[in-house]
């Protein structure tokens, strides 16, 4: 937990610097009355350089995000798109909303993508995986893309809980053809709602840049309303004043991570000798943002009451156990061309997930050291445990 703790007068000020030139709300146009003020792209600029990366691309959340690189991808109708079982039900919507069909794989003790289902359900009907960095810890995304390479299909990374987090000192969200992150109010850093999108490739900037406007060019040699394009799009644009805040939220990014990692270490260091829990495994390398600490308890009943025994303590978990059903395809019969792609079984589809998240518990972190203190955490766990 996340940059929503962090907002304070620097916010404040990239907004009222808004309405002291002239209060333009939209992000075109408007030009003689804005005073120069551009904050969505200066945000884009400052997003792409603290990414290392040409360019960037704001929008309207993390799933419009993902919506919109599916279009950069010309993602086909029907094609498959291949995303983890464990993930938030974003990911699948985007995919569905871009019809084509979801098919979810299985994950690791990374809690993210297992390379070895990524390759058993790759097949010519794939036009695209996404690797979701879950609860801000590395996918084994070097792996996942020498699959896709191999197998000449893209890899955009989901990294939502990613923001700010590196594999080798490597920025996740750089690693696949795009990256795409979002800045919802329970993000690493936020712009209330929001998301953008990195590119590897320049033309697939230009693609999405425009499809995420209606399919404007933004051609300089015209005025906007008799604006080039080459097809249609959609309205996933950000406001003057969700890239106001996102830019004070960019200088506050690694001191949050930072913060974020330190209150991870000393719970991980409490909860350290209690032998009957094991930590959830990082692949060599990751700077994990931290969002969470996941363990893995001995059993189903023993995570069940380590989080009824933290909740009575005053604190709580995330996710795990008690979010799972918006976060794991066995539960989405809710979306038919999923459950249809199992034949109506996604209880039974997924074994390998649901052993690995029915022990899993998820402890939120804060930047800032709230919620109860890792001592206390320990006993409680400790008991939980030792009564089950």
């Amino acid at each position: 937990m996340p940059g929503y703790e962090v907002i304070g007068s620097e916010e404040f000020a990239q907004l009222q610097h808004i309405f002291d030139n002239g209060g333009v709300l939209f992000r075109h146009g408007f030009d003689d009355r804005r005073n120069d003020i551009y904050k969505v792209a200066e945000f884009e600029a400052a997003f792409a350089r603290s990414q290392g990366v040409h360019d960037a691309l704001a929008v309207t959340s993390g799933t419009a995000a993902l919506r919109v690189a599916l279009a950069a991808l010309d993602v086909k109708p029907g094609s498959e798109v291949i995303l983890p079982a464990f993930t938030f039900v974003a990911t699948a919507e985007a995919v569905i909303e871009a019809g084509a069909v979801p098919v979810c794989v299985d994950i690791d003790e990374t809690l993210n993508m297992h390379p070895p289902a990524l390759e058993r359900a790759i097949t010519e009907q794939t036009s695209a995986v996404i690797a979701v960095h879950m609860l801000g810890c590395p996918a084994r995304i070097p792996e996942l893309l020498t699959i896709c390479d191999e197998k000449n299909v893209p890899l955009i990374e989901d990294t939502a809980w990613g923001c700010g987090g590196n594999l080798g000192g490597r920025p996740l969200g750089t690693w696949g053809r795009m990256g795409t992150y979002s800045f919802d109010f329970a993000k690493t850093m936020t712009t209330g709602e929001g998301g953008a999108i990195v590119f590897s490739d320049q033309a697939d900037a230009d693609v999405a840049r425009a499809w995420h406007d209606h399919g404007h060019q933004n051609n300089p040699k015209v005025p906007r309303w008799e604006d080039t394009r080459k097809s249609s799009g959609f309205n996933y644009r950000m406001t003057e004043l969700q890239g106001a805040v996102g830019l004070a939220q960019l200088e506050k990014l690694s001191a949050v991570v930072e913060g974020q990692r330190e209150s991870h270490r000393r719970i991980a260091d409490a909860l350290s000798d209690i032998s009957d829990i094991r930590m959830r495994k990082e692949p060599e390398g990751a700077f994990s943002t931290c969002d969470a600490l996941v363990f893995q308890a001995p059993n189903p009943s023993a995570a069940k009451s380590i989080r009824d025994s933290l909740i009575r303590a005053g604190g709580g978990t995330k996710i795990l156990p008690e979010a799972v059903t918006w976060h794991f395809a066995a539960h989405w019969s809710h979306m038919p061309s999923l459950a249809n792609r199992y034949n109506g079984n996604l209880r039974s589809s997924f074994p390998a997930s649901e052993e690995i998240l029915s022990r899993s518990v998820a402890l939120p972190i804060s930047a800032v050291g709230s919620g109860l203190p890792p001592e206390k955490i320990r006993e409680v766990v400790m008991a939980a445990v030792s009564s089950t």
